[in-house]
């Protein structure tokens, strides 16, 4: 933080203190000259702490996820104030603390199992009680200091703030012992009290941020089907959004049994992540259907008069899919024929544990490009107890990989859970990464084996 040219750093004002006063014609040695030293030296701690607040409350709104802004808040706290210890506790509705974040504490998670959480009395339940700060610069010979329990790390001055949001005590912020061994000044109590009241937005947006995310997750999945029952063929599907923003996205699939006895399946993409590419997700899906039932003709008729309606919009979207049919071939088992518009290729899986990509030399463009362009159907025998995987490149593209790398990887990962329940390869593969940088729909069909 030493950029702005009218403040020299704090060192170095410390450093040149005496010169300083010295230059306005004071004696060293008498006392103003030593009460003037000491207000430039407190000037020069006192701004680089503000620096460091700053810093700290810069560092605390950057995250969204709100024990994470917890944590930051926790560990800003103790390197502000110097602590060798600190915890937030979270309250509940009626008061009592429903999570506490420590940190500095040996074997804090073990204290938790063994103990539990904090009761609200003692000195915790003072701050609670009254919401406002507390200093305690002898935890020892306060008649309120009860509760510890057997293991807790002996603390012998405490400094705890209220955390408010909203009006509402959200929780408490405590710090123990500085790593001086003096106690919790004034200047410690004003800098914690203004981290906290800063954090609080910080709290705020999160809890906002999350509410937003979930009803978009909520919206979302609404939007796609339950699947039906397709016996002798089993089929599951998953859906995850996209870890960092609470977007709506525009992934989707679908499986049905049409007229003729064939099933199709189709897992697409809509180019966008704004508020009008899920409900076009939607009515893509439904048009789809519509023109499946209309006619049980070949995977690249149903897409090319997909691709022809979606130009009668006066803003047409673009979307890539990969729409298939799997038919039942007489005294030869299944057999899937599939088109694909600009998508990620399917991946077959045998019973053997192998894995191989269906990607012909020819496929098709996204719809609402340019219609009219021809669109191929492909041809592939379906082994028994083979697993079709259909996906979204958000199961296989992440910002630091080739996407063809992440391809693989899937593959490698699928390869291995061949023989795994339907239900449990789904999770496995979606389990692979604890988020997502896209939006992921993924639809898993086995075929089951010949009938003896």
């Amino acid at each position: 933080m030493s950029d702005d040219p009218w403040w020299p750093e704090a060192e170095e004002t410390a450093g040149h203190g005496d010169a300083a006063v010295q230059g306005i014609g004071l004696t060293p040695g008498g006392e103003a000259f030593e009460e003037l030293s000491a207000q430039i030296r407190q000037l020069s701690l006192d701004r680089r702490r503000l620096h460091r607040l700053l810093d700290a409350v810069v560092a605390i709104s950057a995250d969204m996820d709100t024990r994470s802004v917890l944590r930051h808040l926790v560990q800003a706290g103790t390197e502000l104030v110097a602590a060798r210890y600190g915890a937030l506790g979270v309250l509940g509705e009626g008061g009592q603390i429903v999570d506490l974040i420590t940190v500095g504490v040996v074997d804090a998670e073990r204290l938790l199992a063994e103990c539990g959480l904090p009761q609200s009395h003692g000195l915790l339940g003072r701050l609670i009680e009254e919401p406002k700060a507390l200093r305690v610069d002898a935890i020892a010979a306060d008649p309120r200091a009860v509760g510890f329990p057997d293991g807790h790390p002996v603390m012998t001055t405490l400094l705890g703030v209220p955390l408010t949001v909203r009006d509402t005590v959200y929780g408490n912020l405590y710090l123990a012992d500085k790593e001086d061994g003096t106690p919790f000044a004034d200047a410690d109590e004003a800098l914690l009290t203004a981290l906290a009241s800063a954090a609080s937005v910080s709290i705020e947006n999160s809890r906002l941020y999350g509410r937003l995310k979930r009803a978009a997750e909520q919206f979302q999945r609404r939007l796609l089907p339950v699947l039906p029952d397709l016996s002798p063929l089993r089929v599951e599907a998953r859906y995850e959004p996209a870890s960092e923003l609470p977007h709506l996205g525009g992934d989707w699939y679908d499986a049905l049994e049409l007229p003729d006895g064939a099933v199709l399946v189709v897992v697409g993409d809509v180019t966008g992540h704004d508020v009008e590419a899920a409900p076009m997700m939607g009515q893509i899906r439904n048009m789809l259907r519509a023109l499946a039932f209309d006619r049980c003709g070949p995977p690249s008729m149903i897409v090319d008069r997909l691709d022809r309606a979606l130009t009668a919009l006066s803003d047409p979207p673009a979307a890539t899919l990969v729409l298939a049919r799997v038919e039942r071939e007489p005294d030869a088992g299944y057999a899937l024929r599939w088109t694909n518009a600009g998508h990620p290729p399917p991946l077959l899986i045998t019973a053997e544990g192998t894995a191989h990509c269906l990607a012909p030399d020819t496929h098709g463009i996204p719809v609402g490009v340019e219609p009219g362009l021809p669109r191929p159907d492909h041809w592939q025998p379906l082994p028994p107890e083979s697993t079709l995987l259909l996906f979204t490149d958000g199961l296989i593209e992440r910002r630091d990989r080739d996407i063809d790398a992440g391809l693989r990887d899937l593959a490698d990962h699928a390869a291995a859970l061949a023989s795994a329940p339907l239900d449990a390869l789904c999770d496995a593969l979606l389990g692979r990464q604890d988020g997502y940088d896209d939006d992921v729909a993924l639809l898993a069909l086995r075929v089951p084996r010949l009938p003896d």
